[in-house]
């Protein structure tokens, strides 16, 4: 699993914590590290109507998590299905 994300966004740091407490692996791409970075969120998010809901209340639409399959989603829950895991837990938050 891919997941694009920003160090200044408290859902992805939130998710880097979880993701460190539990140990599991998945590749995160920090979309401020470079125009490359940027440049492939951007390219995703112009284009994929996961981001239609988000684009319409002017949020960011991250972290996005996208799966070896492609299938992209914004729900920490439903990615960490992917992965086997449990749902989040309130005080991993």
């Amino acid at each position: 699993m891919k997941v694009y994300g920003a160090d200044i966004c408290i859902d992805c740091r939130n998710y880097k914590a979880i993701r460190e407490k539990r140990g599991f692996a998945a590749e995160y791409i920090d979309i401020t590290e470079s125009t490359a970075n940027l440049r492939e969120f951007l390219e995703i998010r112009d284009t994929d109507p996961v981001f239609v809901p988000v684009k319409e209340r002017g949020g960011i639409g991250i972290p996005l998590f996208v799966r070896e399959d492609g299938v992209k989603t914004l729900d920490i829950d439903e990615a960490l299905a992917w992965l086997g895991q449990p749902p989040v837990e309130e005080d991993e938050m």
